[in-house]
């Protein structure tokens, strides 16, 4: 389940990543700093979502 967990968790983070940075250069705040906690959000809400399904594909 690791390594589908890993494999589940890279596409994710890249996902949901790379929406939030997209979201912040939509709204036009100002710096560097938004952009790097967005990617880090998005990497770390990709963590419970891909346990989930990584889960669910094994139970099924």
């Amino acid at each position: 389940m690791l390594r589908l967990f890993f494999i589940i968790y890279t596409l994710a983070a890249t996902v949901l990543a790379g929406s939030a940075i997209v979201a912040v250069l939509t709204m036009e705040m100002p710096g560097y700093r938004p952009i790097i906690v967005a990617a880090a959000l998005g990497a770390i809400a990709a963590v419970p979502l891909a346990y989930g399904v990584a889960r669910r594909l094994i139970a099924a």
